[in-house]
């Protein structure tokens, strides 16, 4: 794990395209039970280094029912994202995607090494089609039917700003999906 870990570290392959230069943002240990694939970081958390490190972050672990102390604690929750670096913002606002060569990269050398890994959860629309296919229903659907996915997987929306609205429109996300991801993560870190 270390070889690896310490690889994606180091990698400078997006350097040229990268608004901020590349700074890999991550968080593995075997031991991790629960397998955050993300989209990218943020801003805040390229400059912290620290994934989730922001009103996202917040918002994800009040979803996942878990402390700061114990999300970071990476015996308890693994962070790979999909783009490991910070990719910029789109001209109209919003960060750009995940770099298209960082999770074809780096996601077969690292999650074999995860092994106690038992639940993957699919942060964002990005993390979704990465790990389930691009084909397949929207993102609420996907969402919505996470049963269909487990027990490996769990997809979620993004925790951004923009969810807020989303979950106003979908209501059976707070009253039926957050239940059940609480319960898969508690019993996981049990």
């Amino acid at each position: 794990m270390a070889e690896a870990e310490a690889a994606a570290r180091a990698c400078t392959l997006c350097a040229p395209v990268l608004p901020l230069g590349p700074r890999p943002i991550m968080q593995l240990d075997p031991r991790a039970r629960i397998l955050i694939t993300s989209q990218a970081p943020g801003t805040k958390a390229h400059l912290s280094g620290i994934p989730f490190d922001d009103a996202s972050g917040e918002r994800l672990r009040d979803w996942l029912g878990v402390d700061r102390d114990t999300f970071y604690d990476p015996a308890c929750f693994a962070i790979l994202p999909t783009g490991l670096c910070y990719p910029g913002r789109l001209p109209r606002g919003g960060d750009a995607p995940p770099r298209p060569e960082c999770a074809p990269l780096w996601h077969p050398r690292i999650v074999p090494l995860l092994t106690g890994v038992r639940l993957r959860l699919l942060v964002g629309s990005y993390a979704i089609r990465r790990v389930l296919g691009a084909k397949g229903p929207p993102l609420a659907e996907r969402v919505r039917r996470h049963a269909d996915v487990q027990p490996a997987h769990f997809p979620l929306p993004h925790p951004s700003w923009r969810t807020l609205a989303w979950a106003k429109r979908n209501p059976w996300f707070e009253a039926e999906v957050i239940p059940a991801l609480r319960r898969d993560v508690s019993r996981l870190l049990r």
